[in-house]
């Protein structure tokens, strides 16, 4: 009920600003915040449906697919994930609503900040994350060994909490949109990148270290 309920907030907001909104509102911005794209206010209906319950109907239906039953065994800590996603996807939600009502992104850093967050705050649970199909850094080198999942986790969780709390400061700090994108964007690539190669590293070394094994 709980998740429900920060999944629906979005509406709350939506139906106290809507006779406030323009029947045309803005609903895509440029990076420096301003409006480049219009749509019948009745678009942002579906807004919060798709974005927040969408979420919310996707990571309550995994576990009972996943066919290794390790998400239903991490108990509170994957609940801890599924609340971080749905509020900081109801947040983001909110800052998309507000800007439509404002015409533009007043503070258009605030959705970067936003997202640093929720990367650190996932960081925190990155390496409780049993091995899966549907959540964690899933490479064909963690699935194949639960080792290999587990230091990749370890690593992912502390380089995902860095490169979070690094773009939150940046984004908050610098005024400049261009640069700040610019850097978004790169520790973004490293966040996706480091873990991808480093599980392709680990087990490349796991398995020299098993020839060596098998060879004495």
């Amino acid at each position: 009920m709980l998740l429900i309920f920060i999944a629906l907030l979005p509406y709350v907001y939506l139906a106290f600003i809507w006779e406030q909104l323009p029947e045309t509102v803005a609903t895509h911005f440029n990076i420096e915040g301003k409006a480049d794209g219009w749509s019948s206010k009745n678009t942002l209906l579906y807004l919060p449906a798709i974005l927040g319950l969408g979420i919310y109907f996707l990571m309550l239906v995994i576990p009972s697919i996943d066919p290794k039953k390790k998400l239903q065994e991490m108990g509170d800590n994957f609940f801890n994930i599924r609340l971080l996603i749905t509020s900081f996807i109801s947040a983001i939600t909110w800052v998309i609503l507000n800007s439509s009502k404002e015409g533009g992104m007043e503070h258009s850093n605030l959705l970067l900040v936003i997202i640093g967050a929720m990367f650190a705050g996932l960081g925190n649970y990155l390496q409780t994350v049993r091995p899966n199909y549907f959540v964690g850094i899933r490479t064909p080198w963690t699935l194949e060994s639960e080792t290999v999942w587990k230091q990749t986790h370890r690593l992912a969780s502390k380089v995902w909490m860095i490169g979070g709390i690094i773009i939150v400061l940046v984004s908050l700090l610098l005024h400049n949109n261009k640069i700040v994108f610019i850097i978004f964007f790169i520790i973004i690539t490293i966040l996706v990148i480091v873990p991808v190669v480093y599980s392709y590293l680990m087990l490349k070394k796991e398995r020299v270290s098993i020839n060596s094994s098998q060879e004495e």
